[in-house]
């Protein structure tokens, strides 16, 4: 009788150890983990910003302008929506992975050990699976002299409450040019085209809650995303077709209380200032369309070839 309850104690004791929380006030570890867990959604956003800048290589014209709405519905693919923690220096897990914040499914049992602190946690189950992340966009255009165009959007601070997904807050705000180049090339006026460089720059602030252990806690998000491309077009009629080839970046910082933890029966709690740079993305991106424009009003469509694919749609007005 002595031996049993001596092994039953034992196998309890064990017990209560697996389901201790950890502590983690390594700052590296923190970024590490953490950053591989929100990095997808973050870079997801940060490629649709770079989206519905334009639908035309031609700029406007001195004084003219343009208003355009569109929606950029980004692609998440199998491959962003897990991570494997065995690729996270001092985690491990016998499973090759686990939802990352975008994905749904059983969360991993993980081992965390950094020298005296050691100890096991389970992630979240999810069971919401987000397969695309639309980003709206309100773009505005302006042409100045010598075939360039300025463009802004922007988005004041709003703050939400909506039941379920709960509150937070969204910002945005960026700017952008297009420059005819084909004017500066010898024949211009022989080629059945138009050619433009454009860059554009956006900032997101977005705030919102992440649950453990039905415990809603606050995070923000700031990215920065910003774009460099090469446009051509050809206009038929009523009808542009467009396309073009260049690079995105994007950069973000997570930041969250001390105290912030991750997890379902066990947690991961971190003790360290969570600001944490996540790492920078560069990724090369092709896109084509179309137009169509009927008098001032125009209506356009065009998908987005990358890491992060998209499907964008749009209307606007546009003058001269």
């Amino acid at each position: 009788m002595t031996k049993i309850l001596t092994f039953l104690f034992l196998v309890c004791s064990s017990l209560f150890v697996s389901a201790q929380n950890i502590t983690i006030s390594n700052t590296s570890d923190a970024t590490n983990f953490l950053g591989a867990y929100f990095s997808p959604f973050a870079e997801s956003i940060g490629a649709g910003l770079n989206k519905g800048w334009y639908n035309t290589a031609k700029p406007h014209k001195l004084a003219g302008f343009d208003v355009s709405l569109s929606l950029n519905l980004i692609t998440i693919s199998d491959e962003i929506a897990s991570f494997d923690v065995n690729s996270i220096e001092n985690f491990s897990s016998a499973s090759s992975s686990t939802p990352s914040i975008l994905g749904s499914g059983e969360g991993a049992i993980i081992n965390y050990q950094n020298g005296n602190v050691n100890g096991q946690f389970v992630m979240p189950d999810q069971n919401i699976e987000i397969k695309a992340v639309p980003i709206p966009t309100l773009n505005v255009g302006l042409g100045l002299i010598k075939g360039t165009e300025i463009n802004v959007r922007y988005i004041p601070t709003y703050e939400y409450d909506i039941g379920f997904i709960g509150k937070g807050s969204v910002e945005l705000y960026g700017a952008g040019i297009k420059h005819d180049i084909l004017q500066w090339l010898p024949l211009n006026k022989f080629l059945p085209f138009d050619l433009s460089i454009q860059g554009a720059f956006s900032q997101f602030n977005t705030s919102f809650e992440v649950e453990s252990q039905s415990v809603r806690q606050g995070v923000d998000l700031d990215i920065q995303a910003s774009t460099v491309n090469l446009i051509f077009s050809k206009k038929f009629a009523m009808i542009t077709a467009y396309g073009s080839v260049g690079q995105n970046f994007v950069s973000s910082t997570l930041n969250a209380n001390t105290n912030f933890s991750l997890g379902s029966t066990s947690t991961l709690n971190f003790d360290s200032p969570l600001e944490i740079n996540m790492p920078k993305t560069s990724e090369m991106q092709a896109s084509a369309g179309v137009r169509l424009q009927f008098a001032i009003f125009t209506l356009y469509a065009n998908q987005t070839f990358s890491s992060y694919p998209s499907t964008s749609a749009g209307i606007g007005i546009s003058f001269r």
